[in-house]
């Protein structure tokens, strides 16, 4: 089953596997798959106790896997792609599986045989309650994020009204209508039922994407489409689609597994692995499956305990979940990019690492001007790309029509500082306004009103716990040991850049470090104040130094070279206009307190003495804001494998320093950044 660990060393005790596709040979990730889960790849005849013989599924090539494992006496192993694959369909975006259904029973769209789905749900009591859990949470994740075995399709697109019949077509000559006890015949007689089972309503055929793509015929075309049948070929979510259907008719396609997870019982014309527990209305039962399931244990069998998941970026089997991390980043990615930006405002040595980020699907093309910008996004089809500290007033007008998307550095960035030009691990992307200004709606905002996908605040207790355990930060500095501290009531007060947008959009009458420092000085004339300045402008990279005995008339102690982490840790409470160490202390559970209008203020969780934006009325909890703020709202990059990642995974590479470094160029920059730090406008 899945849920395995593997080392991929090749151990002398591993499984010998032997192939005779070219699948094995030729795709890196299905042999790496293998060899972590205890396989070790071999050619030539099988030899050896224990030996297998690995079969593509029902592929032709199968057949010849299938005469050698009977000639030599070896097993035979069936190898097909798990039910979470990628973006595009194989033959189309040449993608690695995100996992495999390695099956020494059958395969699970032949019924002749059960496969190893049907051998799990006949042989285990299904009664597991935290696995049940996880599988409800993760039927309802798939749905909120609306993930599917391929995703080349886009939310934001409505589906038709609702109370249409939806029917499912599937490529022509498809193993799985062939072993599943159906043919192309099956396909013209679900269409009869489906007009004669509901007169008068709307039919909606939903062909494969393949088909779309132009790759594979299916059964339907526009011939079909007249009267009350239509053919639906915008890339509409399966989920969305789903939620509009007052009736689902399919043979054997995936979708109806998913029509299942979204509270229909489909109308089943073939013989897939989804039939005949219960929760389909079945053409053509398959006499041997009596058991009756519930959705969570399908569930359960078909996407957390079959399967064999991997993760690409840290090169390892790995859960369900932590496999959805990955799509999940990986879809985002697409999503938001596929139709290419144009960026603008972009230093130059910003892009680079801006094209990794959003130049995957389509690469970036920059320019300085906004006017050439929007002129040449709308030529191109693309969207407008603008660092968000950066943003000229006139775009909106200019822009009119287009997305704009807002780019900021994210909360987990990096192993030193932006203005030091260290890459970015992280960036917030936005296209309602951006995190820190308090005067506009944010997609940060949204996302905190709208609350976590299910599991989502469990996920982000164990992500906030990993960075309090590793005392991780934004910038996760270096930095040496804290000093003495006078006993007390203890106050960190950690300075800002007084240039910083945050300050000009967010906060109130208190600006300037100094006056921060007398103001809580003036509030709390027996505790013990700590200040921390900005590691930026105490590198002499920006503005907002204070002079030692300026900052002593109010602080008891200035913390140099301290990690945010360790001066938080050794403070009661915080006092800050808007930085983002304010965030960072309440996940640690100090009280905060608030003289601006930051991303944290106004939802409860602090003390504000600014009176935060009237809109933000939600209640989060703590690992709800965790969650919007540090996984829902940023994207990753791993630095590694140069793949769209979860936060877990920049988590890692932090803890194990492996992690992006300025190139001497950068380096040179940034000595004369420190030289002309009263002009922030030259690199930024």
């Amino acid at each position: 089953m899945a849920e395995r660990a593997g080392d991929g060393t090749g151990s002398p005790d591993a499984t010998p596997l032997y192939a005779y596709s070219t699948t094995f040979l030729t795709d890196r990730t299905i042999r790496r798959i293998l060899t972590l889960a205890g396989y070790r790849m071999r050619l030539g005849w099988p030899r050896g106790q224990g030996a297998m013989v690995a079969a593509w599924g029902r592929s032709p090539t199968s057949q010849r896997a299938e005469k050698i494992a009977q000639r030599s006496g070896a097993g035979l192993l069936r190898i097909e792609d798990a039910f979470l694959r990628s973006i595009h369909p194989a033959r189309e975006g040449h993608e690695p599986p995100l996992g495999l259904l390695i099956d020494p029973h059958g395969v699970h769209f032949d019924s002749a045989r059960p496969s190893l789905i049907e051998h799990i749900i006949r042989t285990n009591a299904m009664d597991d309650t935290a696995i049940l859990d996880r599988a409800r949470d993760g039927i309802a994740r798939l749905k909120a994020l609306h993930l599917s075995k391929y995703n080349a399709f886009d939310p934001r697109i409505r589906a038709p009204d609702p109370g249409y019949v939806l029917v499912i077509d599937q490529v022509r000559d498809d193993a799985s209508i062939r072993h599943g006890g159906a043919s192309a015949s099956t396909f013209r007689e679900m269409l009869v039922f489906a007009q004669e089972e509901n007169p008068g309503a709307r039919i909606i055929i939903k062909p494969h994407p393949e088909t779309v793509a132009g790759r594979r015929m299916g059964h339907y075309n526009m011939g079909h489409a007249k009267g009350r049948i239509s053919l639906l070929t915008d890339p509409v979510s399966p989920w969305e689609l789903l939620d509009g259907a007052v009736a689902v008719y399919t043979v054997s396609s995936h979708m109806g597994f998913e029509a299942i997870l979204a509270g229909h019982k489909p109308r089943v014309f073939g013989q897939p692995f989804y039939a005949g527990w219960g929760l389909t209305q079945d053409e053509n039962p398959v006499a041997r499956r009596e058991k009756r399931l519930t959705r969570a244990q399908l569930f359960a069998a078909a996407m957390i305990l079959a399967p064999t998941w991997y993760d690409p970026c840290r090169d390892r089997l790995c859960s369900f979940e932590e496999a959805v991390d990955q799509l999940e980043a990986s879809v985002r990615a697409w999503r938001e990019d596929h139709g290419g930006h144009v960026a603008l405002g972009m230093r130059l040595w910003k892009r680079p690492h801006l094209q990794r980020f959003f130049g995957r699907h389509r690469p970036l093309r920059f320019e300085s001007d906004p006017g050439r910008a929007v002129a040449r996004a709308r030529r191109e089809g693309r969207g407008v790309m603008v660092w968000a500290s950066r943003e000229p007033e006139s775009l909106t007008a200019l822009a009119r029509g287009l997305n704009v998307t807002r780019v900021e550095d994210g909360f987990i960035r990096s192993r030193g500082l932006g203005a030091e030009l260290v890459p970015p691990m992280s960036l917030v992307v936005d296209r309602w306004g951006i995190y820190y200004d308090p005067l506009r709606m944010s997609e940060l905002e949204r996302l905190i009103a709208k609350g976590p996908p299910p599991g989502g605040e469990a996920r982000a207790e164990r992500l906030v716990g990993r960075l309090i355990r590793f005392g991780l930060s934004k910038y996760s500095p270096e930095s040496g040991a804290l000093p003495d501290l006078p006993h007390g009531r203890r106050i960190l007060v950690p300075g800002q850049v007084e240039d910083d947008a945050s300050i000009r959009l967010g906060a109130g009458d208190v600006r300037r470090n100094i006056d921060l420092l007398a103001q809580v000085r003036a509030e709390n004339p027996d505790a013990v104040i700590l200040y921390k300045p900005h590691p930026d402008v105490e590198a002499g990279l920006r503005i907002g130094h204070v002079a030692e005995e300026d900052a002593l008339r109010h602080a008891d102690v200035i913390l140099r070279d301290v990690s945010p982490a360790a001066a938080i840790e050794a403070a009661d409470e915080i006092w800050t206009m808007t930085s983002t160490l304010g965030f960072e202390a309440l996940l640690r559970g100090k009280r905060v307190v608030c003289l601006g209008a930051p991303f944290y203020a106004g939802w409860g969780l602090t003390r504000d003495l600014f009176p935060a934006p009237a809109r933000r009325k939600a209640r989060p909890s703590l690992a709800a804001l965790a969650h919007a703020v540090l996984i829902a709202y940023p994207r990753y990059l791993d630095p590694v494998s140069g793949l769209p990642c979860p936060p877990e995974v920049v988590v890692d590479r932090l803890v194990q320093r492996q992690i992006p470094v300025p190139g001497a160029a950068n380096r040179t920059l940034s000595r004369v950044q420190g030289l002309l730090a009263s002009q922030a406008w030259l690199w930024r």
